[in-house]
């Protein structure tokens, strides 16, 4: 069992009123220098519960590995005050344990607030964090990892900083479900080790033992990433799970692949099955282009070819690919769809989901667009690292990081940063001879529906309808359906959601200029994203250009081309959940999410039409939660 684990089952379990506290004789601390700590803990308890300042520089910890092997963390330890705290497991059967901490004043506060508990409550929430969205219990997450589905369950692992909420000593996180909204937090699958962070990468069924690990065995591949001498080194590693994907064996024979360029860049390797000629293949990115390798035994991996070297959003870095076949809408002719999650890139600055439609023969892929023409899965600003499950038969679910590298450490949460969106299920479809992916709920979030309210509305908005109390008692988890057709001599028809604090979330049909808008300029908090930071290869003229009413890099409006949209009569389908807003139009041919941050919850319901009466035909709200 690795002993950097801790689990958060047994947190669960183990939650009594609050933590124990720490005898004298339990802990001893030594400072044999100005910048080395020893902590010597004679008495076991199941954790070290170490203090958190986000703003401190990180100080080295030394634990145990799988083989008692000493292993590197990285933690903010508090310095001048404490913002929360994160706990250390302790190994079983080592008594006395000593860690050791580099680079932290023996005058710090965290030598005065260390504390030993048999518990870590976990029940204490931030107000932001969503109800509905799967997040992690505390810590930070970033990219969905390794999504599979086996026997019923869903499992999903995940970017995962066990020792704080900014990014940090990846671990893939474990989370599992039977309906793709409930969500059992589990312990991390796979922890850093002396080879380095565990980046991201997928899970695949081996149902023949084609890898020599037993039948049905479930292949985690991942990227191991570190510095060595001041340079950065990625290469593919492989696990293997023998009793349903809770816990992992890290392969003796790792790294199974690295850059035969020897590019920095090697990272997120997605595996799938190519039917025509029974063959398993990789796909990695690799800086501006993404890889093929084809395997026999699923270890060792040939090169194919590459695609993408001047395709799509420019400048951009690749990053969490994933590649699979979609039947296109109407006819079931089948496209291969290659996702491409990129940062930069974004339209309106930083990270989003990029996607190519084309064909692939074993050897090549070929886009049915030329270089220059960008698609996007979502047209909000915190849409990345959209990746799919692996097994789930004729349906293409995925999930994706709800954030933006250019401020992601800045979002107002602390015990717990990170969000996935819903589930969603990709479709192809055709509008005007061209071919497009799209996103919808996935089915099963319709079981999220508590109590429904149809909004008693006239059939035709003539100005402003306000509906004062429409969302008041919702505690901002909701979802809001609305189904117009616009007077084509409106200019623009929506509706804007408030509080009485004067935070609003206008969203709105701009028939004038063909798009659709979500506008956060004015949606809660936002002045931290005056603080963002743009990619180096990020040009202001150009996200302050694409973004509209662009405040800084947070305080912006987004919109998506009316144009995938079939037109006339308009469907709007908004989820909210605290500081997530998603929005689906036209049954997921356009998708756009973001993050908002009301500095209360949204109550009031204002629809509008300007210029010309539009046509309402029906508005319901949905108390959802689980």
């Amino acid at each position: 069992m690795n002993q950097l684990r801790f689990t958060l089952l047994s947190i669960l379990l183990l939650i009594v009123v609050g933590c124990q506290g720490t005898s004298p004789q339990s802990m001893e601390i030594l400072h044999p220098d100005d910048s080395t700590t020893l902590i010597k803990l004679q008495r076991h308890q199941y954790y070290l519960l170490a203090p958190i300042e986000e703003n401190q520089r990180e100080a080295t910890v030394v634990l145990l590995g799988e083989q008692n092997e000493e292993v590197e963390m990285d933690l903010r330890l508090a310095v001048d005050s404490v913002d929360y705290f994160v706990p250390i497991p302790i190994p079983r059967g080592k008594d006395p344990y000593t860690i050791k901490v580099v680079g932290l004043s023996p005058k710090a506060i965290t030598w005065q607030r260390l504390q030993l508990a048999d518990s870590f409550d976990t029940s204490k929430k931030d107000y932001y964090r969503p109800s509905y969205h799967h997040s992690p219990a505390y810590g930070w997450m970033n990219d969905p990892n390794g999504m599979i589905y086996k026997d019923g369950v869903y499992h999903l692992y995940y970017q995962y900083n066990p020792y704080g909420s900014r990014w940090g000593n990846m671990h893939w996180g474990h989370s599992r479900s039977r309906d793709l909204i409930h969500w059992e937090h589990l312990p991390p699958a796979l922890a850093r080790d002396t080879m380095g962070h565990i980046f991201s990468g997928s899970a695949i069924l081996d149902r023949e033992g084609r890898a020599g690990f037993g039948k049905n065995a479930i292949l985690a591949y991942y990227t191991a990433h570190k510095i060595r001498e001041g340079k950065q080194w990625q290469a593919q590693c492989l696990a293997y799970s023998t009793d349903d994907g809770l816990s992992y064996t890290k392969y003796k024979g790792n790294p199974i692949l690295t850059p035969s360029d020897e590019i920095s860049d090697f990272r997120d390797p997605k595996v799938f099955w190519y039917e025509p000629n029974g063959r398993w293949y990789m796909i990695v990115s690799a800086d501006k282009e993404m890889r093929f390798f084809r395997s026999e035994d699923l270890k060792r991996w040939e090169y194919v070819s590459a695609f993408g070297e001047g395709y799509g959003a420019r400048p951009n870095q690749f990053e969490c690919p994933d590649f699979f076949e979609l039947p296109l809408e109407g006819n079931g002719e089948k496209k291969w769809v290659m996702l491409v999650n990129i940062n930069p890139g974004c339209p309106f600055g930083g990270s989003a989901t990029e996607y190519f439609v084309g064909t692939f023969d074993g050897e090549t892929f070929v886009p049915d667009t030329e270089p220059e023409v960008a698609r996007w899965l979502d047209f909000g600003k915190d849409h990345y690292a959209f990746v799919t499950f692996h097994g789930t038969g004729s349906r293409t679910l995925g999930l994706a990081w709800i954030s933006n590298w250019q401020y992601a450490h800045l979002t107002p949460f602390k015990q717990s940063r990170g969000a996935n969106s819903l589930p969603r299920e990709l479709f192809l479809f055709r509008q005007e001879g061209r071919t497009y992916v799209g996103a919808r709920p996935a089915k099963e979030v319709e079981a999220l529906r508590k109590e429904e309210r149809k909004l008693a509305l006239p059939p035709t908005l003539h100005t402003d309808l306000t509906l004062s109390d429409a969302l008041r008692d919702l505690d901002d988890s909701f979802e809001l359906e609305v189904e117009l057709t616009p007077s084509p001599k409106a200019s623009r028809v929506g509706f804007v959601l408030s509080n009485d604090l004067g935070d609003e979330l206008p969203i709105y049909l701009d028939l004038e200029k063909g798009r659709i808008v979500m506008d956060r300029t004015r949606s809660g908090l936002v002045d931290f994203g005056l603080h963002a930071t743009p990619h180096e290869r990020e040009r202001a003229d150009w996200r302050t250009g694409e973004g509209i009413n662009y405040q800084n890099d947070f305080a912006l409006a987004t919109w998506a081309p009316l144009g995938l949209c079939r037109g006339g009569r308009y469907q709007l389908r908004l989820f909210i959940d605290r500081s997530v807003a998603e929005l689906f139009v036209d049954g997921g041919r356009i998708a756009m999410t973001n993050l908002v941050f009301p500095r209360k919850p949204y109550s009031q319901l204002r629809l509008f039409s300007d210029g010309a009466t539009s046509t309402i035909h029906s508005a319901r709200l949905y108390r959802l939660g689980l």
